[in-house]
């Protein structure tokens, strides 16, 4: 099967899901300047004709100190904010107009080879952010260095109904006709929390948030990212990561860091299970719970396989449909990636653990522990003394987690009685 077919049969869910969602999408000036840029246009012009409403807020940093340094102005700063003083101010519009121009004029560019070609998109912006001097801290003046004071949610959502790409860039007006010097993660932020947008997408040179080992931190709640933040410090992967965190603690379901340097990164992160970038949500992306009735297609999925190898004793949907009380159950972005089952022994305090499955895919993650976690906690629930299990192909795995090796005649008699010698599966119990 092409490599596409498959990707497009499972990235169909998240097409349907997107569709007529708020996406606001930060992206700073260095991500503008970056090669890539050429085909992140293109990835949100896939996402416009895919019916995604779309907000891009862009930045400007890179732009303004080259404007500063072509006047021999020398820029200065407080707690990593831009002090904009008059001069200052003169550059910084300078540096958004012509971006804001270049932009627009990239995605008209794009169209002829994009999703959209024979279509007329249309790109709007204005004065839709309203600011307001950040004043005197600590003694500096901060001049014309702004916070948003409101966004213009009802002109914004017409413009998003009108089928119009609505582009925001770090400026602001004051109702006294003042211009403010914005941070463009500022504006995508409050733009998210003000519009209720489904996600906030924040582009930055890193895939997504690094952990001290170097490796890519795929989730987290917004209540684990001080921890991040101390370790970070001041940076710019520390300002991504707080801006995240602020949205989702503002009502925007869920927060994603992903790199613009990386070619299709945006769209790995939207139509992929796992994603590429760092996703900072309120809800678990990953939850373990107790089955229900409507996973039994997904128990299907997950088990049959192995029972195609023999490693699980077969069970038809009319048996798992009886016994699904039993099951408990690890679901990945609506997929159950890893199941296990408990049945309590008649006549007997010991419980049996079976159906231990993993989707092959998620194999080392853990997931294996959680469940047996999951299902210790509930056989001492019911007041289970011992926990058995069978297996033909594991006999390792539950022995490193404190499983002893036993034999037929220790299984309860109601069990024992059950007990296939033609899969001559090894026996293992615990103690709970």
């Amino acid at each position: 099967m092409p490599e596409y077919v498959n990707w497009l049969r499972h990235a169909s869910p998240y097409i349907n899901a997107h569709r007529d969602c708020t996406f606001v999408v930060m992206l700073p000036g260095d991500g503008v300047e970056h090669p890539n840029f050429g085909n992140i246009v293109h990835d949100l012009v896939l996402l416009h004709s895919l019916g995604v409403r779309l907000v891009l807020v862009h930045g400007s940093r890179p732009q303004i100190e080259t404007r500063l340094a072509a006047r021999g102005l020398i820029p200065h700063y407080h707690h990593g904010m831009r002090i904009t003083d008059a001069a200052t101010l003169e550059c910084v519009i300078d540096a958004v107009g012509h971006l804001r121009i270049a932009i627009e004029a990239r995605l008209s560019m794009d169209m002829a080879s994009s999703p959209m070609q024979g279509s007329r998109l249309r790109v709007a912006s204005g004065n839709l952010v309203t600011a307001r001097p950040i004043g005197v801290l600590e003694g500096v003046d901060y001049h014309h260095t702004g916070e948003v004071r409101r966004v213009d949610r009802k002109g914004i959502n017409r413009l998003l109904d009108e089928r119009s790409i609505v582009l925001l860039s770090p400026l602001g007006y004051s109702p006294t006709g003042e211009i403010f010097n914005l941070a463009c993660e500022d504006v995508a932020t409050r733009a998210a929390i003000d519009l209720g947008a489904d996600k906030l997408l924040l582009f930055g040179a890193d895939l997504g948030l690094i952990d001290e080992n170097g490796r890519l931190v795929r989730e987290l709640r917004p209540q684990q990212v001080p921890a991040h933040l101390q370790r970070l410090g001041s940076n710019y992967q520390a300002e991504l990561l707080d801006a995240a965190a602020e949205a989702c603690r503002g009502g925007v379901a869920r927060s994603h860091i992903v790199s613009y340097a990386e070619d299709g990164a945006l769209l790995t992160e939207l139509f992929t299970r796992d994603g590429g970038g760092t996703l900072v949500a309120q809800e678990q992306f990953e939850l373990v719970r107790e089955a229900a009735i409507e996973d039994v297609g997904g128990l299907l999925d997950l088990i049959s396989p192995l029972e195609e190898q023999g490693i699980l004793v077969r069970r038809s949907r009319e048996v798992l449909e009886r016994e699904i009380e039993q099951f408990s159950v690890v679901e990945r972005e609506g997929m159950i990636i890893a199941c296990a089952a408990l049945y309590q022994i008649a006549d007997s305090d010991a419980g049996e653990l079976a159906c231990l499955a993993v989707n092959p895919e998620y194999r080392h993650g853990g997931r294996g522990d959680e469940l047996l976690e999951r299902i210790e906690t509930r056989a001492r629930a019911q007041g289970l003394k011992t926990l058995f299990v069978l297996t033909t192909r594991t006999a390792h795995w539950f022995r490193e987690r404190g499983f002893e090796p036993s034999s037929v005649e220790r299984l309860p008699s109601a069990r024992a009685s059950l007990y296939n010698y033609q899969r001559n599966s090894k026996i293992f119990e615990k103690t709970l």
